[in-house]
């Protein structure tokens, strides 16, 4: 399944795939090692689980998660986290919102936010969000802003908007590279 709107003929559509939470068929059992992030993110899957119990308290849930490393597993832990919280899971490359067209990116990211919060509750996972989470403030001309900042903008943007209470979205996002991510992300 594909994203919602789009612009230009499906520019501006995500290529966020769903998986259903009847087809997820792993879970933290089936994850080697990792115990100490999979203790912490065991936090996510209550919150997802008993939603009410954590708006009783006022509690605050985080936005989400970085899994960092190579080869350890990253994506198998996120598909696992939704497993165990029996919600559908929604996966994307965070490469695919790098376009040399100005504003697909930021379309794609708006499309990919209002796929989740439609099929909320849900985990949203972005591997390699290095791709498109680099530190602002670099090369660019004239003072202006890259591509790949104004689709960080509208990404920081989208998961603020994941604070009201209507939305259950966990966004767990995975790189090799956590030195180079832009602080507003981490």
């Amino acid at each position: 399944m594909f994203g919602l709107g789009g612009m230009f003929g499906g520019f501006g559509q995500s290529t966020a795939r769903i998986i259903n939470k009847e087809d997820i068929k792993v879970a933290f059992k089936d994850v080697a090692g990792c115990e100490e992030t999979k203790i912490e993110i065991m936090e996510f899957v209550n919150f997802l689980k008993n939603p009410q119990q954590y708006k009783d308290l006022n509690a605050k849930i985080p936005k989400g998660a970085i899994l960092s490393g190579p080869r350890t597993g990253r994506t198998l832990l996120a598909k696992a986290t939704a497993g165990e919280a029996n919600v559908p899971f929604i996966t994307v490359s965070g490469s695919e919102f790098l376009e040399m067209f100005v504003g697909v990116g930021p379309a794609r990211v708006r499309d990919m936010f209002a796929m989740a919060r439609k099929n909320s509750p849900c985990i949203l996972f972005i591997d390699d969000i290095d791709a498109v989470g680099r530190k602002r403030g670099g090369k660019g001309g004239m003072g202006g802003h890259s591509e790949q900042e104004n689709t960080l903008n509208q990404l920081l943007v989208e998961m603020d908007g994941f604070s009201t209470e209507e939305s259950s979205v966990i966004v767990i996002a995975a790189t090799n590279r956590v030195d180079i991510l832009d602080p507003a992300l981490l």
